[in-house]
């Protein structure tokens, strides 16, 4: 096999945060046997590089020709769309707990004037 793509699917497995293992798992082989695809060591049949880019959710062009720096201008505009959605539900759910924690505090201080008042101390 070609080493260039062997070292094309370790750089997009890399990018992908993805263990061996855990390829390895998903095209049900053995750890040691995809190490030797990243490496070169086995030929791989065409059905195994759908099955990798599947796995990796890319397309088979960005494993036989992939470029680190074309990869990342090619970001698809509806993955950033779905990313920057993510980031707003995160911020509300951020915003919705500090607006819960302040409340509470409201209620605790309420609470601590009251209890003054009635026993005089804390």
């Amino acid at each position: 096999m070609n080493t260039s793509i062997g070292n094309n699917i370790k750089s997009i497995r890399e990018l992908k945060n993805y263990t061996q293992e855990y390829m390895a798992d998903r095209l049900g082989i053995t750890q040691a046997g995809y190490s030797k695809i990243e490496s070169g060591k086995n030929n791989i049949s065409y059905k195994k590089i759908e099955k990798i880019a599947i796995v990796l959710e890319v397309n088979l062009e960005d494993i036989v020709y992939f470029e680190g720096q074309r990869y990342f201008k090619n970001v698809k505009e509806n993955d950033l769309g779905d990313f920057m959605a993510t980031c707003s539900k995160v911020e509300k759910l951020y915003e919705d707990k500090v607006f819960l924690l302040e409340k509470l505090l409201c209620k605790t201080d309420l609470e601590l004037k009251r209890y003054k008042e009635k026993f005089g101390v804390i």
